[in-house]
This record gives structure tokens, C-alpha cells and sequence, in this order.
């Protein structure tokens, strides 16, 4: 082997001015929306860790740096081969543009430029850093927030997910790291995050460090150091044998479900059931439960085995061939509803599809393994139910969902509910709706789509669309209003044209009328291709287009209103004050954002809880 040469190097010093490519076999972008969490949650806890509110910016030189990884690179033909590390290169270009977008507006003061970490220009032509020619339409639409024009049907796989890893970074991006706080997390992303770049000057020697880093060695995991510590304290040896066996069926059935799921199961089942801590919400707060067992679940479980009922091995049998076998079980059959909508299971499909993780361990929360099948089924619709509600007023609210900001709650609420019966359980969910601070009446009147909301903006509307239609008797599909990979996805349509002299006598002001038009009343989904065959129109000539859309849109044109006995019969039973327009004013815009708001307090009525009694 030649030599080479391995340095730390910050993002700054890795990206700027740099160029990067990869060979043709290694040009597919593989991540998932569960790393680019992940991703996100480690900055955020990281730079928290230091970050004070009044620090002056060059107070975040003296804060702790952040190890990233290594990459590897082979130089050759005069350019940077990225033999491994392509794919946290590219979510970290994802999370550049993303953060370079963030800034726009921003005043001189608080705008850090990042521009030339994700491309350069040389002889007056630019390219991006990380050079791959079929991504660079792509990557260009992100960095000039022109995606939602970029039709990704025809393009390869490995283009859809990098759009769809923007998203995520897009929904997922931490409040607490926005605002005021942006340019210091910035400055701390760029000088403060480390790789290690691993240089060759040969692509034989990169494969083979690459190959020694990734397979010298057989590592266990912690799901295989779990159990051999439960297992080792089974004394009989045909009992062990039994609980062995019990233990590998449900892994295989875990691995089937995901490469981490049992490592994911063990931390839901954990802390729903047995974390009584958590990390306080201040500077240098020492981690709890809920914080080791994210960890390093196999070590608090060998730390705490007497305080979680391990004291014999008839414990430790019954720990893994009762309970372990018992919440696995559940736990799979959440994910699969989580994946795939099911009946009588699709709160949990919604909350998925608004990103909230933390739904699993509060779902195994209230369960007993000696419960029948039927308790044990509603109390999951309950607490998912529940959540369906908060997530719903929070969003309409603008109150974030985000992880950081809701976890310390949702942990609480675990522990209220852990084990309780089902008419216990559904005192409590209907108490805690009470008292919840957040409601439609409150936030429906005030909200509209922007960057931040447009995601729950698109749910609630895919909801409300499913609702009426089925009331009806007709045919719908929430997944399909929601699905980004049908032929023609659905997207959100405003009703008024953005054409601000269409409306120039209700607003004296551009900037009155941009907010009015976004607001949730002057919203509709409609297939790809709507907008951009119809969208710079005005409302009378959009109407009878319309009325071949989903009964949402129709409900605005006047023969939705006849010969429509099923529509009819709806609005009679239901007293929502829906009616036609001929024209769309402001004030027709405000008393649809109240119907929107009666629908929405139908949907997410708290008596779903009562009907789970009867």
C-alpha cells in the first residue's frame, strides 16, 4: 500500500471550494427519513449542549466539536473520488441548501454565507461541490426553491430520494436551532463538525481500507448482548432452550420488518414500560431512562434488573417468553399499521404520516400481556386516537410537534398511562383533551400555508377531502391524497390566482393579500398539473374545473348542490354550513376558513374515546 494521508477537517474545510465526484456504480443515494432524524437530533443535542442564549456569536468558537464520521477519498485523474462517506456527504449538501434557503430575507447581520460549500465557480462557470452530473438539475431546482416545479416521475430512484430527504430535513428541522438562533448554529455546523478524510492515490488501497474498516472483526449488537444476559440467567437448560427459541422467532420477524427494528422495539417496549426518568430540560442535565435506554438499552437493563422485576431465573424466563414475546408482537403489528393504513388501526398510519415517532412506546404504554386481544386492540386506538387529536390542534395552532420540544410531555404521559384499564385510560385521554391548551376554535381562524405548516396543511386537507367523501358513500383514499408516488400526486391549490390585481379593491396592500390568499379557507388538493394549467386564472374561470375535482373542490360549485341526494343528506345531518360560490371574495375566504373549522372539529372529535366503551 502507498501512503496516505488522514486528517480532521470541519465542513468548512472539507467542502469549500472543493470538488467531489463518485464512480457511476456508486451514484445511488440510499438514506432514510429515520438517519436524517437521527442526523438532525445529534446536531441539535450537540450544539445545545453549549449554546446559551446572550452568548456572543464568537462564543461558538469555544463550544465542543462534533465527530461526523470519515469519509474516504482516492485522488485520481486530478479529482476527489468519494469511495465511502457519499451518502452522509450528500444529506449534509441536502442540509446546506436547506439551511442557505432558511437564510433568505434574513438581514446582512444574521446571514451566514454558505454558498461556496455547496458550489464553486471557476472560469465563470458554477458547479456544485459534490460534482454528479444527474443529480445537478435536481440539486440546482433544491438550491433555487424551484422543487415543486421539478417533475421526478421519469428520474432514477436515487433523484426521487434525495427530494424526498429534502423534505424531511424541511419537516424535521428543529425550532429550537431557527430564528435567532440560525446563524450561531450555522457557525457551529461549518467550523465545529468534524470528518475525517482519508486520503489514497489509488482506488486499490482506498477499497482496501475501506474493506478493513467495515470488516475486520464481528461486533455484537446490542440486541445480541441483551440477550445473552437474559438467556444466561435462565438456569435450566431446556427453559433457555424454549426462550432461545422464542427469542429468535421474534427477531426474524423484527428483521423482516426492518434491518433496526429490534433495536427500535427494545427501546420503545423499555421505556414505555419500565423508564421512570428523563433528562431535565437544562445545561449539562444528567441523562435519565428514557435517555440510556436510547443508547445503551442492553447495559441499563443489566443496571437495573432488580428494579425492573429481575431477581430469579423464573423472572428473567418470563421476562423474555412472556413479555418480550408480548409487546414484540404488538409492536409489530403498530408498525405494519403505521406502513400500511388498516382498518380500525388508522390513527397510528396518520400519525406516521405526520412523523411522530414517539407514538410507539406511548402505544405500548397502557398494555398488560394478560389482556385479551380485544382490550388490548382498543387501548391502541385510544392512545393513538389521542394523539391523532394532539398532533391536529397543535399543527393548526403552529405549536411544533417537534421531538425535542414535545418529548419531556410525551414521556410523562407514558408513565401516567402505563398499565392502566381501559376505563382508566380513557378518563385520562379524555381529561387530558380537556385541558389542552391548544384547539381548533382558537387556531383554525388564524391559519394558513407557509413553509413551516405546509406539510400538516396538505394532511388535514387529505383528511378533510376522505371525510366528506366517505360520509357520502363515495369512494377515496387518504393514501392517495397523500402519496408522492402516484402518477399525478396531489398538491395544495390556492383558490385565488396569485394575481394581486385580481383583488386590488379588498387590499391596499401585496402583502395583505399574500397572507389571505394562503390562509386554510382559500385551500384545496388537486392533482399535479392543475396548477399549472389553471393556477394564474381567475376564481370564475376556475369553478367549473372544479367541479370535476374531489367533493372538497366541487362543494364550490353550485350543481354539487343539485341532484346530489347523498351531499345533501350529509349537510342535513351533519349542520356544516356548506354552500356554493359564484364569486370568491374576502369574506367568502373567512366563512370558508369557519367551515373548515367545523369540519375539523367533527373529524377530531374527542367522543372517538367513549365509542371505544361501547
Amino acid at each position: 500500500m502507498n501512503k496516505i494521508d488522514a486528517h480532521a477537517r470541519s465542513i468548512a474545510d472539507l467542502l469549500s471550494n472543493k470538488k467531489y465526484t463518485v464512480d457511476y456504480y456508486q451514484r445511488e443515494y440510499k438514506w432514510e427519513a429515520k438517519q436524517v432524524r437521527e442526523l438532525l437530533e445529534d446536531l441539535e443535542a450537540n450544539f445545545l449542549n453549549d449554546y446559551e442564549e446572550g452568548h456572543a456569536r464568537s462564543a461558538v468558537e469555544t463550544y465542543k466539536h462534533y465527530f461526523l464520521g470519515s469519509i474516504i477519498v482516492s485522488n485520481r485523474d486530478g479529482k476527489k473520488f468519494i469511495i465511502d462517506g457519499q451518502q452522509r456527504l450528500t444529506s449534509i449538501t441536502l442540509l446546506l441548501i436547506y439551511l442557505h434557503n432558511l437564510q433568505q430575507n434574513r438581514p446582512d447581520n444574521e446571514h451566514v454565507d454558505i454558498s461556496n460549500l455547496i458550489f464553486s465557480e471557476k472560469y465563470g462557470k458554477k458547479s456544485f461541490n459534490l460534482d454528479i452530473d444527474e443529480r445537478a438539475t435536481c440539486i440546482e431546482a433544491l438550491y433555487n426553491q424551484h422543487a415543486i416545479s421539478f417533475d421526478a416521475n421519469n428520474e432514477p430512484e436515487s433523484i426521487r430520494t434525495i427530494l424526498a430527504r429534502y423534505d424531511d430535513i424541511e419537516r424535521l428541522f428543529p425550532p429550537t436551532l431557527a430564528n435567532g438562533v440560525l446563524p450561531y448554529f450555522i457557525d457551529w455546523l461549518k467550523e465545529n463538525v468534524d470528518l475525517v478524510e482519508i486520503t489514497t492515490f489509488s482506488d486499490e488501497d482506498a477499497y482496501t481500507i475501506f474493506e478493513t474498516m467495515n470488516d475486520r472483526g464481528l461486533s455484537l449488537s446490542p440486541t445480541d448482548m441483551l440477550k445473552g444476559y437474559l438467556l444466561a440467567n435462565i438456569t435450566d437448560t431446556q427453559e433457555r432452550a424454549k426462550a432461545n427459541d422464542r427469542w429468535k422467532e421474534q427477531m426474524l420477524k423484527l428483521t423482516r420488518a426492518g434491518k433496526e427494528e429490534n433495536a427500535d422495539f427494545f427501546k420503545a417496549w423499555l421505556r414505555a414500560q419500565y423508564a421512570s426518568s428523563i433528562r431535565e430540560h437544562k445545561k449539562g442535565g444528567n441523562p435519565g431512562d428514557f435517555d440510556v435506554i436510547g443508547t445503551t438499552f442492553h447495559k441499563w437493563v443489566h443496571d437495573q434488573s432488580r428494579d425492573i422485576g429481575l431477581s430469579n431465573a423464573e423472572d428473567f424466563h418470563g421476562f423474555v417468553t412472556k413479555h418480550m414475546q408480548f409487546f414484540s408482537s404488538q409492536y409489530i403489528s403498530i408498525r405494519q399499521a403505521a406502513e400500511t393504513l388498516t382498518p380500525g388501526l388508522e390513527y397510528i398510519y396518520y400519525n406516521a404520516h405526520n412523523n411522530f415517532t414517539l407514538q410507539y412506546p406511548l402505544l405500548l404504554a397502557p398494555l398488560r400481556p394478560e389482556e385479551d386481544t380485544d382490550t388490548t386492540q382498543r387501548k391502541i386506538r385510544l392512545v393513538a386516537g389521542y394523539l391523532d387529536i394532539l398532533i391536529a390542534r397543535r399543527a393548526v395552532n403552529f405549536r411544533t410537534m417537534d421531538y425535542s420540544s414535545i418529548v419531556y410531555t410525551m414521556f410523562n404521559l407514558m408513565k401516567e398511562m402505563r398499565g392502566l384499564d381501559i376505563h382508566s385510560l380513557v378518563r385520562l385521554l379524555k381529561q387530558k383533551v380537556t385541558t389542552m391548551e391548544n384547539s381548533f376554535d382558537k387556531g383554525v381562524p388564524w391559519f394558513r400555508s407557509n413553509l413551516w405548516s405546509k406539510r400538516y396543511v396538505h394532511h388535514i386537507l387529505a383528511r378533510m377531502t376522505h371525510y366528506i367523501e366517505t360520509q357520502c358513500g363515495i369512494e377515496s383514499s387518504f393514501v392517495a391524497y397523500t402519496s408522492k408516488s402516484i402518477k399525478k400526486p396531489f398538491e395544495i391549490e390556492h383558490i385565488w390566482s396569485n394575481k394581486y390585481s385580481y383583488h386590488q379593491e379588498e387590499f391596499s396592500h401585496k402583502e395583505d393579500f399574500d397572507i389571505h390568499r394562503s390562509r386554510f379557507g382559500g385551500l384545496l388538493l388537486l392533482p399535479r398539473g392543475f396548477n399549472q394549467s389553471f393556477g394564474d386564472k381567475p376564481y370564475s374561470e376556475k369553478l367549473d374545473h372544479y367541479y370535476g375535482q374531489n367533493l372538497l373542490a366541487r362543494s364550490l360549485h353550485p350543481l354539487c348542490y343539485k341532484n346530489n341526494p347523498s351531499f345533501l343528506h350529509f349537510i342535513e345531518q351533519s349542520g356544516l354550513p356548506f354552500r356554493p360560490y359564484e364569486t370568491f371574495t374576502k369574506k367568502d375566504l373567512d366563512e370558508r376558513q369557519h367551515l373548515y373549522q367545523l369540519i375539523c372539529e367533527q373529524i377530531w372529535n374527542p367522543s372517538r374515546f367513549d365509542q371505544e366503551l361501547q
